[in-house]
């Protein structure tokens, strides 16, 4: 009885692996709806609307973490780093959204090749990410693994900034209306960016890692 007490009492780790385990789901996700909506435009109203209900979902995760964060007495790492893990993962979610709400903006109903090139790279990124959450489990173990994949995420966030310019290069010859040209280059943009929040969240990882070996 005294020690069931005692145990009791002892401050418990909260399981911030699981949280980025599920934060990294979402973003494969949200990145698989918009993938999809894009190879099914006359579907965008229902992968539009999966896509919101995922942002939710990472919100809440989001909001799941930091309680933890506040409310433990150990952590895996360094409390600011949990804190921005959490918060890049959740941007990538977010930016993801933005993508589809400047598409319905801006009235894009067919999406280009450039724009589906974009989501293989985004869909690409995420599943890396997703491999990369359960390595922290042991850092010291898997430093190097954790560390090359996350080069690749590196990678294609570089690909993504040629692909931009390229994209924008095309849009430009094509002159086409103002509102078009806007529209596709907001879409172009965000599509981008959430590359480069992957990254963010590889170079979190790797600052973690370089603590910790």
């Amino acid at each position: 009885m005294v020690l069931r007490l005692f145990r009791a009492l002892m401050p418990k780790e909260e399981r911030f692996l699981g949280h980025f385990t599920d934060h990294a789901g979402c973003i494969v996700e949200a990145a698989d709806a918009l993938a999809m909506m894009m190879a099914n435009p006359q579907d965008r109203e229902r992968h539009f609307k999966e896509v919101c209900a995922i942002e939710g979902r990472a919100d809440v995760i989001t909001r799941n973490t930091v309680v933890a964060l506040h409310r433990a007495f150990i952590t895996p790492f360094d409390r600011s780093d949990i804190l921005a893990l959490t918060n890049s993962l959740d941007d990538a979610v977010d930016l993801i959204e933005e993508v589809v709400q400047h598409a319905a903006l801006y009235g894009v109903s067919e999406f280009d090749p450039r724009m589906r090139e974009f989501t293989g790279m985004i869909r690409d990124a995420a599943g890396l990410l997703a491999r990369i959450i359960p390595l922290l489990e042991n850092i010291t173990r898997n430093a190097d693994e954790i560390t090359r994949l996350c080069d690749e995420v590196g990678g294609i966030e570089g690909k993504a900034d040629q692909l931009l310019r390229q994209a924008l290069r095309e849009l430009i010859d094509a002159k086409p209306d103002p509102i078009t040209f806007m529209g596709h280059k907001e879409v172009y943009e965000r599509l981008e960016t959430v590359t480069d929040r992957c990254n963010d969240v590889a170079d979190v990882i790797e600052g973690i890692v370089l603590d910790h070996v």
